[in-house]
């Protein structure tokens, strides 16, 4: 905050305004607060409430989790409709575990964001199989599930009709981790229903300094916004603003193929590190095309790695940040993906043996192939 040491909120959401942290709540720029310390008959929201009333545009708010553990309680104590926005570009990265234990018997609409970001190959009924597979998977008994992309506004349609389906005519709570354009679906939905626009309200939710933001639906209830947990384990809290654009898929991602041989390796620009075991083998790298795949001989790689890291094998540009590499290992009792929760993921036949690197902190994984 600046010099004043008195405690000032938002009259919007009531948050407590801070200067620090633009994803935090609460936060203002130091020189409206300045403005407002000197003429303090103007009215003063975190911007957040300021983008809200003035452009209708809903903005990400980052909290912890034990702010969203306090958040799904609340939610717990309420009678609604749960949709939880899952990236499909990252589904591990996305889901919440065990957010059906939190929240109760309500009903939980999965909904898969992003869905233009997957080839144009891919079978949308067989990934609707999927998700609903990796829901169970991970505890949640989905009512339904549907595949949007909130940024083309694939589906919106869609998905309003089934919220109304399913919602019983109670309120609606929008849930979902930071990154999985949570905001940019609610922006759509709003944009598509412009007599809403001025009627949004902000709110606490009850026990907690958290904010809600409330859409009136037609018969008086409420599509309700929450603030997005952050998932440390995501690639996304390793890197700076610049390089999380560079990783970040925007197009369709087109797949990259390796005929691989014994002792061969690939990385990720500087991110990652794929060294394949077999004697030959194919594999197809699912990333975004702006980074690097660099093929080299696995006796080769640790001092290309140290050599070349933050210029040829960047991102990371800013590498005295980012943590050392972990290895670890797998092998594909069937045809599947390794997983690396916020980069994307590679493809590898059934039998195949992989030592994968991955920053410290990143998480990895591997599932059946989604493709």
């Amino acid at each position: 905050m600046t010099e004043t040491s008195e405690k000032m909120y938002c009259i919007g959401c009531g948050a407590e305004l801070q200067t620090e942290d633009k994803n935090k709540p609460g936060y203002v720029q130091n020189s409206t607060l300045k403005k407002y310390q000197e003429d303090d008959s103007r009215e003063l929201f975190c911007k957040r409430c300021f983008r809200l009333r003035n452009y209708n545009e809903i903005t990400d708010v980052d909290i912890s989790d034990d702010d969203f553990l306090k958040l799904l309680d609340s939610i717990a104590q309420e009678d609604g409709l749960i949709v939880n926005v899952i990236d499909i570009f990252d589904y591990e990265g996305s889901v919440i575990p065990g957010l059906q234990r939190f929240v109760g018997d309500k009903d939980i609409l999965v909904v898969g964001n992003k869905v233009d970001l997957l080839p144009k190959s891919v079978n949308q009924n067989r990934l609707l199989n999927w998700l609903q597979q990796k829901s169970k998977e991970n505890g949640i008994k989905s009512v339904d599930q549907i595949m949007v992309s909130a940024e083309k506004g694939t589906n919106i349609d869609k998905l309003m009709r089934l919220i109304e389906k399913y919602r019983n005519g109670k309120d609606v709570y929008v849930v979902g981790t930071t990154n999985t354009g949570k905001s940019t679906l609610i922006n759509k939905i709003i944009s598509q229903n412009s007599d809403v626009k001025n009627l949004i309200t902000t709110s606490r939710f009850p026990g907690t300094t958290l904010d809600r933001i409330d859409i009136p639906l037609d018969d008086g209830k409420s599509l309700v916004d929450t603030p997005g947990i952050i998932h440390k384990y995501q690639l996304a809290h390793f890197l700076n603003d610049q390089d999380l654009k560079t990783v970040t898929p925007k197009k369709p991602l087109r797949p990259a193929t390796f005929q691989l041989r014994d002792g061969q390796t690939i990385f990720v620009a500087g991110l990652a590190r794929f060294d394949f075991l077999d004697e030959k083998t194919n594999v197809v790298f699912y990333v975004n095309q702006n980074l690097l795949l660099h093929r080299t001989k696995t006796i080769n790689a640790e001092e290309f790695y140290q050599k070349h890291l933050g210029e040829m094998l960047t991102p990371p540009s800013d590498i005295d940040e980012f943590p050392t590499l972990k290895k670890e290992d797998f092998v594909a009792h069937q045809k599947s993906d390794i997983v690396i929760y916020g980069l994307g993921w590679v493809t590898i036949p059934a039998g195949s043996k992989v030592r994968v690197y991955v920053p410290d902190g990143v998480s990895v994984s591997i599932r059946d192939a989604i493709i």
